[in-house]
């Protein structure tokens, strides 16, 4: 199945204007769900991994039309969590929070049609990412 091209770059454009905001619920709900997660950033300035994960999402936005040219990005992004202890375990609970925050900050303004696109777009990468 290929991604929803449109409706991803549509939810990112929708939350695109509370970036901010978006960084700050999900690394919230990040730590209230998996605790676990926090000792990860135990010597972070949270600050650091605000702005990393913010420009992540850009570079993810700017691309989903040629994801090819980001994945060795995206690769050395992989190992460098898997480095500060990041375990395979963490992936699935750091998606299903990060698509809970960008529904939370879109509010009512968030379609069923953008969770049935990153559910997707995630079980297509769990195969070919």
């Amino acid at each position: 199945m290929a991604l929803n091209i449109e409706t991803l770059e549509e939810s990112f454009d929708l939350i695109a204007p509370h970036g901010n905001a978006l960084v700050d619920v999900f690394y919230q709900r990040l730590f209230e769900t998996a605790p676990s997660t926090q000792a990860l950033f135990v010597r972070a300035d949270m600050s650091r991994p605000k702005q990393a994960l913010l420009a992540t999402l850009i570079t993810l936005r700017t691309s989903l039309r040629n994801l090819d040219s980001i994945l060795p990005a995206l690769e050395k992004l992989g190992a460098r969590h898997f480095d500060y202890g990041a375990t395979p375990e963490h992936y699935p609970v750091v998606g299903q929070v990060l698509l809970a925050s960008m529904q939370e900050i879109a509010g009512p303004a968030w379609k069923p049609a953008y969770t049935t696109a990153w559910t997707e777009a995630a079980k297509r990468c769990k195969t070919s990412c």
